[in-house]
């Protein structure tokens, strides 16, 4: 039953969105964005964290969620920060930056809760750090099976890096997907970037490999009421075969089997990505 209402959602969502997948981003003048090169660019970042711009593309990718220095944004579980350290600087003093995460007493069993615990610690002590580029971040942290992620209708943006996998995993994708609908305002954006599994691959293989469908992450947001309006290539990897021994994680920045065929996961990087930017209707 299950395997065939996600069929038919696969169905529905690519009819629903197939226009929308051709609209390019809304333009936005360059000066609309003045900072963030400087906020890419600062000596705050971690050097491991600026090595994987080559594969993350900040730039493009905040670009084309639109998201301009003056906005209110949450962003959705950052870890331990890497896009914090470009978001916070860049929204630090006409804007908001918001840092959602789990509470780590929710988290799942021991293990779970440990690693959510570090994540926290280690994003706290980053904004610790350099309290002059951070001191304007909020951390926000919510129950992740019944999420509330600040006022209704108060951000004007909200962002997810690679955690769509996570919530299928964990059965809680509904309620993100809702939880991020009730707390944009009418007109706001939804920007999602996930590892993107192979066409026509099966929902529980992509899952366990760490991919998703691209079809099946956007139906979620329009079950949820969000709008497709426009998806970006910018994040995509044609050497990703998506078919390795330990899934996505064997790719770099993992390299979950080690020195095992280390150069030639390196030379393939990091994952596919699909790229998707939603929007909650006006009213």
């Amino acid at each position: 039953m299950r395997t065939a209402a996600l069929c038919l959602a696969f169905v529905l969502a690519l009819g629903a969105c197939a226009h929308d997948s051709e609209k390019p981003a809304a333009p936005e003048s360059k000066r609309a964005y003045r900072g963030l090169d400087k906020a890419i660019a600062g000596d705050w970042r971690a050097p491991a964290n600026v090595a994987r711009d080559q594969y993350r593309h900040p730039r493009e990718t905040l670009e084309f969620f639109g998201i301009r220095r003056d906005l209110t944004v949450i962003e959705i579980w950052p870890a331990t920060g890497w896009y914090s350290e470009i978001l916070a600087p860049y929204l630090q003093k006409k804007g908001h930056y918001i840092a959602a995460v789990t509470l780590p007493g929710a988290a799942g069993d021991e293990k779970a809760q440990a690693e959510a615990q570090k994540k926290l610690d280690d994003l706290r002590t980053k904004f610790a750090q350099h309290p002059d580029v951070y001191e304007a971040a909020v951390v926000l942290q919510f129950e992740p099976a019944a999420p509330v992620l600040g006022p209704p209708a108060s951000a004007d943006a909200v962002l997810t890096f690679r955690n769509v996998h996570n919530w299928v995993k964990a059965g809680t994708e509904a309620q993100m997907f809702e939880a991020m609908f009730e707390v944009l305002k009418p007109g706001g954006t939804l920007g999602v970037v996930d590892h993107r599994a192979a066409e026509g691959a099966d929902l529980a293989t992509a899952t366990g490999n760490g991919y998703l469908p691209e079809a099946y992450v956007i139906n979620l947001a329009l079950r949820a009421g969000f709008q497709l309006q426009a998806r970006s290539e910018i994040n995509a990897n044609p050497r990703d075969t998506k078919d390795y021994p330990e899934g996505v994680w064997t790719l770099p920045p993992t390299l979950a089997l080690g020195d095992v065929d280390r150069a030639k996961y390196l030379a393939i990087g990091e994952s596919d990505r699909m790229t998707l930017r939603f929007v909650k209707p006006a009213e």
